[in-house]
């Protein structure tokens, strides 16, 4: 009997969204309208919805990795290179998002003899140049697939390429001939004429200049819309403009005069050199549409390169215009630097944006208008160890997810549009975060022996230009910190919801922190407080996991490796001049045989849960510290538990790579949830307990979400419909209407009455002359089944075969089958794509790809059975022989006389 006012279990959660790595590493592609990117996840490309962060397709690659890719200006085809050395091309679906990988168009086997490493498409979308590792340089014509022109006499690998291809808007004329741009190691840029002159094929594919300015590899170059200006960035931290049109000498081909017998040849001429105090990885200019033709003091370019930032320069100016990043409030180490620093930069002049990638695959998406960031988002996560919800510092109290992953950065995501800001201040590892009470203040435990407490504060009005800081810092501890636990009432006679805090370490200690002096105001005011330590406590005897403290402030929880739970009294007195605080040892829960893992508090009743290495959650009795329950199940390690739902359910995470539900007073499971590949060590649940999100070592982010109501509505609708249905069916059955009683059980997916009733419909007519396979009936049902109930039929047929019970039924089906359809209309059934999901239906096949063609998967199940069949009959039939000779035998002995002469002759 249930008990009046134990609220409703939740038994059903749908996987409302997953956050997945976006970019692991390589190329980078942007379409021309700033919408969609495209990213490399391991061998695959992944196309990117920028504004929301969902993924829209994936293209298929042949498991190599991807050493080049573009997309072309009119965002139609994607040219992607591999280490296989083929080129794929495909063309990019506009019509929203699929699961089905998107397949090549156009493939060729060896586009190059060397790996390709950039690619870049001409502004109409006709020609695709690529560059090798070899020195060689292709153009190819994206329409049709062949090359039309190749390069050679670089001196080394190819390293950057971009097409000068001037098309002035106000004209209908072509403004000059294409050409194409090239830098390679060995220091040079040259400059290729694909229309006339020595570059073309005729021509011997010479440069037709070579701009000798850099001291290391150039890394990025572009051309002006009117193809006078050239901009060069590389490695040796300079930016070089070139004048591709100097006065006297911009004609298409580069005159030569002869004075005194020296030829002075007129070509490109350097004209600014400007130091970029830092390795250059990418340049370009920022497009002005309404002035086509500049002069060098309009231009204006973009840099980007170690230092991890963008600058955008003007080139009569040495000092920057506009910084788009954060600068570094900290020197980083040599190994943080080299992560951070950006390893390509992608604008869009139609969404005047700039979208610079960084080396720790985090993409940021800039606004020249704003001139600040307006969304990141984060590649690659990792290892994620531990998840919580916080809320942002605005009037709508937006949800955040914070997420410490493998990483000195704290990752904190809108869960909405997956935007996302990292939070830089720990030297080390991130191990462990907690939320305040009201959500606000985020603290965080790392393996550089400190706790950091951090606040929301917005940067400017834009909705996108919200960030956290750090507000204070606990250091102490001689070790690792691995758990952080906040109060969980706040001081009414400060207003303030943060009073103390708990760290436990590796150094088998537990610190209580006074935070009464941190703040929102803090947080405005960009200071740091350097919090004091009120208490230190021994308190176990190996690693300290997990803390956790009573909603009431009375109560801290430890859990350790040492397999035992400790129970703490939290004395905290707060004066005017003092704040003391101190921890008393109440009881220890002892009964797991491995470490614990995680502990946490009953917000509702006085009880205490524990998850540990030995697969198990156990339930403790705060009164006298008992286990009161146990919940196996897991067949691995528990690594986070938590209550919710008013106490009355538990879900817990383990190594297994499962989520469980439990219901507390039956003891059940009432749900597994399976979307992780690796341990899962993250777990967070939302405020109005809906959403369940769990974050694993597969650098994979659920977000489950409470679905039980419409499952329950769901399966009420199905009830109802199914006795309406079976209604039906009696009365059709108790009418002598088999057709419609067939086709009714075979909606209903009921192969026992199915079987049944074409049982009474061959017996029903023994032999019909007029019919094709002998019945009627049977013809007449065969003939107006609707394409998805005929596979089902057969499905329920090969199931029928494989018994000798059903086989008779069978036979007699597939008989009417292949006499009344021929074999064009049976593999028409067979391409409708209903019916290839009720074969699924039929089959408990989850994927009709994995097995191959239906059909013949029907087929080659049919003929094994059947033979065996038709041997057993014929066996019968030659048995019956013999029973027919016993018998005729024994007739003719004894009703003869051969008996009696042939004992006669023996006495003779």
């Amino acid at each position: 009997m249930a008990v009046s006012g134990r609220p409703k279990l939740k038994k059903a959660f749908k996987k409302a969204r997953v956050i997945a790595p976006l970019y692991t590493s390589g190329p980078v592609a942007l379409t021309s309208d700033g919408k969609l990117l495209a990213t490399c996840v391991g061998e695959e490309v992944v196309l990117t919805d920028i504004s929301t962060g969902g993924e829209l397709c994936r293209f298929a690659g042949d498991t190599e990795d991807i050493t080049s890719l573009c997309i072309t200006p009119s965002s139609k085809y994607l040219a992607i290179f591999t280490a296989s050395l083929s080129l794929k091309i495909y063309e990019i679906p506009h019509s929203g998002p699929t699961t089905e990988k998107i397949k090549p168009i156009r493939t060729v086997s060896k586009a190059h003899e060397s790996p390709v490493h950039v690619c870049t498409a001409d502004p109409t979308s006709t020609l695709l140049a690529s560059g090798s590792a070899d020195g060689i340089v292709k153009v190819w014509d994206l329409a049709h697939g062949y090359i039309t022109h190749v390069f050679r006499g670089h001196g080394g690998v190819v390293s950057a390429l971009t097409f000068n291809y001037p098309q002035d808007p106000t004209s209908v004329a072509q403004s000059g001939p294409i050409r194409l741009v090239t830098g390679s190691v060995d220091t040079h840029i040259r400059i290729f004429n694909l229309t006339d002159g020595a570059s073309t094929s005729s021509g011997g594919g010479k440069p037709e200049a070579v701009l000798d300015g850099h001291v290391s590899v150039p890394r990025g170059l572009d051309v002006s819309p009117d193809g006078k200006w050239l901009v060069s960035g590389g490695r040796d931290s300079v930016v070089l403009l070139w004048d591709l049109k100097p006065a006297g000498g911009a004609s298409s081909k580069p005159s030569k005069k002869s004075g005194k017998g020296k030829n002075v040849e007129a070509g490109p001429q350097l004209v600014k050199t400007i130091l970029a105090l830092e390795r250059v990885e990418a340049v370009g200019f920022i497009k002005d549409p309404s002035a086509f033709h500049q002069k060098l003091d309009e231009l204006r370019f973009y840099v980007g390169g170690q230092k991890g930032v963008v600058t955008v320069r003007g080139a009569d100016e040495e000092k920057d215009v506009v910084t788009l990043g954060e600068k570094r409030t900290r020197q980083l180490t040599e190994d943080e630097e080299e992560q951070r620093q950006i390893v390509n930069i992608l604008y869009s002049p139609l969404a005047e944006t700039l979208v610079s990638v960084h080396a720790d695959q985090n993409i940021m998406v800039y606004s020249l208008q704003q001139q600040q960031l307006t969304k990141q988002l984060i590649g690659y996560n990792d290892e994620i160890v531990d998840a919580t919800f916080v809320l942002s510092n605005t009037p709508e109290k937006t949800p955040l997810l914070a997420l410490a992953t493998n990483s000195s950065l704290i990752r904190v995501y809108s869960p909405e549009t997956l935007d996302a800001r990292l939070l830089e201040g720990h030297t080390d590892i991130v191990l462990a975060l907690e939320k305040s009470v009201d959500g606000l203040f985020l603290a965080s435990g790392s393996k550089d022996k400190s706790m950091r407490i951090w606040a929301p504060h917005q940067i400017g009005e834009a909705s996108s230009s919200w960030s956290y800081s750090c507000v204070a810092v606990c250091n102490g501890h001689a070790e690792s910190v691995g758990a952080v636990a906040l109060s969980k009432v706040a001081d009414d006679s400060t207003n303030k919801n943060l009073r103390f805090a708990f760290t436990g370490s590796q150094d088998r200690t537990i610190k209580m922190w006074d935070l009464s002096e941190v703040s929102l105001d803090t947080a405005r005011n960009g200071d740091i407080v350097q919090c004091k330590s009120l208490t230190t406590h021994k308190a176990h005897e190996k690693d300290i996991n997990a803390l956790d403290v009573s909603p009431n402030d009375k109560l801290l929880v430890s859990g350790s490796q040492d397999r035992t739970a400790k129970v703490y009294a939290i004395e905290y007195s707060r004066s005017s001049n003092s704040v003391r605080g101190e921890l008393q040892v109440l009881g220890t829960c002892k009964g797991h045989k491995r470490g614990v893992w995680s502990v946490r508090f009953c917000r509702s009743n006085r009880v205490l849960a524990t998850g540990s290495g030995d697969k198990t959650v156990k339930l403790w009795n705060l009164d006298d510290f008992s286990c009161i329950k146990t919940f196996e199940g897991h067949t691995n390690s528990v690594l986070r538990v938590d209550f919710f739902n008013a106490g009355a359910q538990l879900v817990s995470t383990a190594s297994d790579g499962l989520v469980k539900v439990w219901g507390i007073h039956d003891e059940e499971c009432n749900a597994t949830l399976d979307n992780h590949e690796d341990k899962v060590w993250a777990l967070a649940i939302s405020s109005d307990e809906r959403t369940i999100v769990s974050g694993g070592a597969d650098s994979m982010v659920t977000f489950w979400e409470d679905c039980t109501e419409e499952t329950e509505v769901e399966q009420e609708n199905q009830r109802a419909e199914f006795i309406l249905k079976d209604q039906e069916f009696q009365n059709y059955v108790s009418l002598g209407d088999y057709k419609r009683a067939i086709q009714l059980a075979l909606s209903l997916g009921q192969p026992g009455r199915l079987l049944k009733l074409f049982t009474d419909v061959i017996s029903s007519v023994s032999d019909d002359k007029d019919s094709v396979s002998g019945n009627g009936l049977l013809d007449q049902v065969v003939r107006t089944l609707e394409g998805p109930d005929f596979v089902k039929l057969l499905a329920f047929v090969r199931t029928w075969n494989t018994s000798a019970k059903g086989s008779a039924v069978a036979q007699m089906v597939l008989n009417a089958i292949f006499k009344n359809l021929s074999a064009d209309e049976i593999l028409e059934y067979f391409k409708n794509e209903d019916a290839l999901k009720a074969w699924q239906s039929g089959t408990k096949v989850k994927d009709v790809s994995a097995g191959g063609d239906p059909l013949r998967e029907m087929v080659q199940a049919l003929i094994p059975y059947s033979q065996r069949h038709l041997a057993r009959m014929e066996r019968l039939l030659q048995e019956s022989y013999v029973v027919d000779f016993i018998l005729g035998e024994m007739d003719n002995g004894m009703l003869g006389n051969g008996l009696d002469d042939d004992d006669s002759m023996e006495i003779d």
